[in-house]
């Protein structure tokens, strides 16, 4: 018995929402519209993925910061430290005399990256700073 590679099903859409699928499809290059629409369904996966607290999670935590702020950068260094389970790498990024970037890797359960998230985008002296999510992958069809 031959194994079916893909399921197919019909969706129907008015002639404008149609339109706007095709322009983006092909804005995104998309070979196809069911590549897109494979791709719009993963990426709310994942973002449901954020609503069970046990799920384990990928992601990146981008900060902006001044490092002439005292004490700042020790106590982003600290807070990696501490959570070095969790934190699994960083890029340091100067983005001109006083302004740097850090993007840090983390991996975990949702509840905890979220938790240190919220904690370290509380530190005082930072500029900007925000938690993008992924997959692991394990989970996720290709």
């Amino acid at each position: 018995m031959k194994k079916e590679l893909a399921a197919r099903f019909t969706v129907s859409l008015p002639p404008q929402l149609l339109k706007q699928l095709d322009d983006w499809v092909r804005a995104k290059g998309f070979d196809n519209r069911s590549q897109a629409v494979a791709d719009m369904i993963r990426d709310r996966l994942v973002d449901q993925m954020q609503e069970s607290p046990e799920r384990e999670i990928a992601g990146t935590i981008t900060l902006v910061y001044d490092h002439h702020k005292p004490h700042l950068t020790e106590a982003l260094t600290d807070f990696q430290h501490d959570h070095h389970h969790s934190i699994i790498s960083t890029l340091h990024v100067h983005l001109d005399h006083h302004n740097c970037l850090e993007v840090l890797v983390v991996r975990g359960k949702v509840a905890e990256i979220q938790r240190i998230s919220d904690r370290l985008l509380a530190i005082k002296g930072l500029k900007h700073g925000k938690l993008t999510v992924t997959t692991t992958g394990k989970d996720m069809p290709a």
